[in-house]
């Protein structure tokens, strides 16, 4: 059984920062990937950022300069600094490992842009 349990959602306004985290645990083997996805309404699941076991990362176009993606290997955790956020960052943001040929998710955090 593995659990990614995430924190750190809430409602910001344009402009401001968040930081959302993701704790690992269960059974888990070597993990490859660590990420966020994020998922607004009406739209596909998509991915925000990802860090490799070989220590690549990866950014979608639109959050590059203002997110950064960080992981603990020793901890199993990974974080998400978000910066200038924007009311188009809107949106669920989930927790993504996969460990060997598994895929495992966290539950979603909600972060919302508003003034």
């Amino acid at each position: 059984q593995v659990q990614l349990v995430e924190s750190g959602g809430g409602l910001v306004q344009p402009g401001g920062s968040l930081r959302l985290s993701c704790a690992a645990s269960g059974s888990l083997f070597s993990i490859n990937t660590m990420g966020w996805y994020r998922q607004a309404p009406g739209k596909q699941r998509e991915l925000v950022a990802a860090s490799t076991s070989g220590g690549s990362i990866n950014y979608v176009d639109s959050v590059k300069g203002r997110f950064t993606i960080s992981r603990d290997n020793a901890k199993n955790t990974v974080t998400l600094q978000m910066n200038s956020l924007k009311p188009e960052d809107t949106a669920v943001y989930y927790c993504n490992v996969r460990s060997g040929p598994f895929n495992f998710w966290g539950q979603g955090t909600q972060v919302t842009v508003s003034s």
